[in-house]
């Protein structure tokens, strides 16, 4: 986007704009306001939705971003998803529903890989769409996408500039124009089917699991769930600095854990739960054997309890109180409250309740972060933060043991083992693409028809390439392409490089020399063309094919002729007779054993086999080539890679 320029950081992150379509001309500071009342009222009206969210890394939030470079004044934010995808496509979502429930407002939105709503929807976008000239071109307006067009040649638009819009200008054609302006149903129905399912969708994307953690983190997420999010991420990319703190625990002492129930979104769980780590044995977190029943508890609470400690031993415990604002002392706050109470968020719960609490403080800190936010330099890190709680948090150990007996069962983590076809279904369920059902028994036999390969790997050579490189048929028959050599035209091209009078090659061959190579050719004075003919030819080939067989004499007893596998051969001459017939090669060092033939084709299929297995089930040269031949090999059940001899 104009004057936005790329996103200046490593970690994944999403930008997304909300501009207001003119209707009049308004001054800066009129304007401001007017924005500022927007992110208010937005923030408010879809707070829902947004606070109870566990966000991986950052939480969806606006502010006011001033007119600069040609971009008008608008709302900015900014958000870094890290590993979890679908923080992006739910703000996908939630941009979506702002333009459609205000309407006068457009929305843009990219990330490091830029217009990914275009890569999402590739395969149904317009040819002449390009990431050459995609700039400013992709916005939502009223819940729809809408994609600029670029005018025909054959017929010029008044509307519609020729080269890339400003932002200025997109916003007066989508003002003006809004109909014409929208993609098509194929690139509405990709980006759809990607966000399909929210806000229901939230739900299925976590997991609850029994964790043994000491009390004060057990009090602290019940206030701060999304702290959880913080503690993942600090065991998940610890350094030996960080562990540093953790073999003496000072903040959450080992002897203070109770069972609890935590909830996680899949991707923080699954990051906890598959790194595999030992604890120090100074730290008194201990984990009982892998059969114990609540093993995973134990594990899960161990490095949860670490992450919380990281986080903790990266503040001072004196940090300044002047971090500590309150949040009820804003001038929004009352209006804020009052907003969520008409949009029903506290579900009908008893003021002053515990569950009444846990969602007024949830809501506290969803203000501070998405609303009223802090300078930088004010704003409190996760460790402080964590550290102010529990100096002015009150809790009993006594009474959170209590709730022990009344968790909720956990669920089933039987997706984080996946298997292949499990995995591959997703994949499709996610592309929105169906491949067609094969034939078991036609597959069956490809699968297991080794000759296959080999036959197809020749029909592949045999294929005509170009400068744009080989043609890849999506599946070669070796039965009904036969493999054909035509000997004469191999003869005529000898012929014409040997400077003969051979026939002129066939045009249809892309592989054939064109005018100017032959002008060359024949002009090469160190070429006679009169003095050489065929016998001349036969007399060449004769001397490489000599020349070609004491190479192969000498490699075959060599490292490298050895990895070759040869023809076993039946009728085996006598040793004497092998022995005269090599006598005039003696000298050359090969030996008095006759070479024996390469395998070509058990040696090709042998290689492709060992190169397929050595992937391991995952994508490689071998299986995407054999694929675009239409062959697909079954899973190696043996150990051994190489094909038995």
């Amino acid at each position: 986007m104009e004057g936005s320029g790329k996103l200046a950081m490593v970690e994944d992150a999403v930008e997304y704009h909300l501009f207001l379509i003119p209707d009049k001309p308004r001054g800066t500071e009129e304007h401001r306001e007017i924005l500022q009342k927007y992110i208010e009222q937005i923030m408010t009206q879809f707070a829902p939705i947004l606070v109870p969210y566990i966000w991986q890394n950052q939480p969806f939030n606006l502010k006011y971003k001033p007119a600069k470079g040609g971009v008008p004044a608008h709302m900015y934010g900014m958000t870094k998803f890290g590993d979890n995808i679908e923080d992006e496509w739910f703000i996908v979502y939630v941009i979506k529903q702002i333009t459609k429930e205000f309407p006068e407002l457009v929305a843009r939105i990219e990330d490091n890989d830029g217009e990914f709503l275009l890569i999402e929807a590739a395969d149904f976008l317009p040819k002449w769409l390009d990431p050459d000239n995609s700039a400013n071109r992709v916005f939502f307006h009223r819940g729809e996408l809408c994609i600029i067009p670029v005018p025909r040649k054959s017929q010029r638009i008044s509307w519609l500039p020729t080269t890339p819009p400003t932002v200025q200008q997109a916003l007066s054609i989508i003002s003006a124009h809004p109909e014409a302006v929208l993609a098509s149903e194929s690139v509405q129905a990709a980006v759809d089917r990607r966000i399909s399912g929210y806000p229901g969708k939230i739900e299925a994307s976590l997991h609850r699991a029994h964790c043994f953690l000491p009390a004060g983190i057990v009090a602290v997420l019940k206030q701060r769930p999304r702290l959880l999010s913080a503690a993942v991420q600090a065991f998940y990319l610890r350094d030996p600095i960080d562990l540093r703190a953790c073999r003496v625990f000072k903040t959450f002492l080992p002897e203070t854990r109770i069972m609890a129930s935590v909830t996680f979104t899949k991707c923080l769980y699954a990051q906890l739960a598959q790194q595999k780590f030992v604890p120090d044995r100074r730290s008194g977190y201990g984990l009982p054997p892998p059969s114990h029943p609540q093993y995973r508890a134990y594990e899960l609470g161990m490095k949860l309890a670490h992450g919380f400690e990281i986080l903790c031993s990266k503040c001072s415990p004196h940090f300044s109180d002047s971090k500590k604002s309150l949040v009820t002392a804003s001038p929004l706050w009352a209006s804020f409250l009052e907003s969520l109470k008409r949009n029903d968020y506290f579900k009908g719960l008893m003021e002053g309740s515990a569950q009444y609490q846990e969602r007024l403080e949830m809501a506290k800190n969803y203000f501070q972060l998405s609303i009223h936010r802090p300078e930088s330099s004010l704003a409190m890190s996760p460790g402080e933060e964590i550290l102010t709680m529990l100096q002015t948090l009150p809790f009993d150990i006594d009474t959170l043991k209590t709730e022990e007996a009344d968790l909720p069962p956990e669920d089933d983590d039987q997706w984080l083992d996946l298997s292949p076809e499990q995995l591959d279904q997703l994949l499709q369920d996610a592309s929105g693409r169906k491949e067609p059902q094969p034939d078991p028994q036609k597959e069956e036999q490809q699968n297991y028809d080794v000759a296959q390969v080999s036959d197809s790997m020749k029909a592949f050579i045999s294929k005509v390439s170009t400068h744009k490189g080989a043609e890849l048929p999506s599946e070669i028959d070796p039965s009904e392409a036969p493999i054909t050599f035509d000997a004469d035209s191999f003869l005529n091209y000898f012929d014409k490089i040997l400077g003969g009078s051979g026939t002129k090659p066939p045009e249809s061959d892309s592989d054939d020399l064109d005018e100017e190579d032959s002008e060359s050719l024949d002009s090469d004075d160190d070429l006679d063309c009169d003095a050489q003919g065929p016998e001349s030819l036969k007399g060449a080939l004769g001397s490489l094919k000599s020349y070609m067989a004491q190479m192969d004499q000498e490699l075959a007893h060599t490292c490298m002729g050895q990895s070759f596998s040869t023809r076993k051969q039946l009728n085996k001459d006598p040793p004497s007779q092998t022995a005269n017939n090599n006598s005039d090669e003696e000298d050359s060092g090969a030996g008095d054993c006759a070479v024996e033939a390469v395998d070509v084709d058990l040696n090709l299929v042998s290689n492709i086999l060992e190169s397929y297995s050595s992937q391991a089930g995952l994508a490689g040269p071998a299986s995407n080539l054999l694929h675009s031949m239409g062959v697909r090999l079954p899973d190696n059940a043996d150990h051994n890679p190489h094909v038995s001899q």
